[in-house]
């Protein structure tokens, strides 16, 4: 494939990158690949809509964000599209992610914006626990918006930064949002951790417990799994301080249950977008993860996908 490209593209082989996913040990079909790649170069098949399309496998839709900027007075955009929608789990697990920006930056810089970026995006989004033996996320720029080089002590680094962060988070939610089968995306705030690690690992750890994606499927307001995941998630907290809330409704202060209406919780959980938020009060640091509930059609979508 590598190859093939770069001879298609007239450029030396290691400036091709190979992005795959499918059926685990199942040969690849060359033959369509190499007819694929022979087109490449039509001008009529260069829509992005088309590459958009091409990438999505049990997905069911299509996954794409675009934004601009102004950088040293010049309009600069980032825009990006993926696919993953099952075995999605860190690191990344089954998806794919590409990123493309006009902007002049430094390479290793966007290399390291890039490396932060995923640890606060796609490495917190899940949505079966399962990882696999492909993913990937890369971001490509051509330097043709002229601006002055981006770097970390360019006056605008950040700005350009929260922009590449805001495409990314956008992606890894619609992939979150996508899940096989799920019919909700769950996003879980964790405030008040002692660092930001111990933040995205309980996040992490909540939105990975299958009883906490299948009470969500069932709009069934069972705080206890989140108390429990917490409590296995291996970070050091004090039971005694924990604040958890689904939505606006709170349902655990300083460690002990409250009481709250148990047919509003219902109610609310049966949103398309569930918040669950955690406070520990240990810290100031916070971090986001995100899923999907976990459905009879995950079960059905994967007990069928080879036939």
């Amino acid at each position: 494939m590598q190859n093939d490209f770069a001879k298609a593209m007239g450029v030396v082989p290691h400036l091709v990158a190979v992005a795959s996913t499918g059926v685990i040990g199942t040969h690849l079909p060359m033959e369509k690949l190499k007819s694929g790649i022979s087109q490449v170069g039509l001008q009529e098949h260069n829509e992005a809509c088309r590459f958009e399309q091409a990438i999505l496998t049990t997905d069911t839709c299509v996954k794409n964000i675009a934004v601009q900027l102004e950088i040293n007075g010049v309009a600069v955009s980032i825009g990006g599209a993926a696919k993953g929608s099952g075995m999605i789990h860190p690191n990344m697990a089954t998806m794919l992610a590409f990123v493309t920006t006009d902007a002049n930056v430094h390479h290793e810089s966007l290399t390291t914006a890039l490396k932060d970026v995923t640890n606060r995006t796609y490495n917190q989004i899940t949505v079966d626990g399962d990882s696999s033996t492909n993913d990937m996320v890369l971001v490509l720029a051509n330097g043709k918006a002229g601006n002055n080089e981006l770097n970390e002590t360019h006056p605008q680094w950040q700005q350009f930064k929260n922009a590449l962060e805001f495409v990314c988070q956008v992606l890894a939610k619609k992939i979150a949002r996508d899940g096989e089968g799920a019919t909700k995306l769950i996003e879980v705030h964790v405030t008040g951790a002692a660092t930001e690690a111990a933040a995205r690992k309980i996040s992490k750890t909540i939105i990975s417990s299958n009883l906490v994606k299948t009470a969500i499927y069932g709009a069934d307001p069972n705080w206890g799994r989140v108390v429990c995941a917490i409590g296995y998630s291996e970070q050091p907290i004090d039971p005694d301080k924990v604040k958890v809330s689904l939505g606006h409704i709170p349902v655990v202060e300083n460690g002990l249950p409250l009481e709250f209406d148990e047919d509003e919780a219902t109610e609310y959980l049966q949103q398309e977008t569930v918040k669950i938020n955690v406070d520990l009060q240990q810290g100031a640091a916070q971090a986001v993860a995100w899923g999907c509930d976990l459905t009879y059609d995950y079960v059905k979508i994967n007990a069928s996908y080879r036939t």
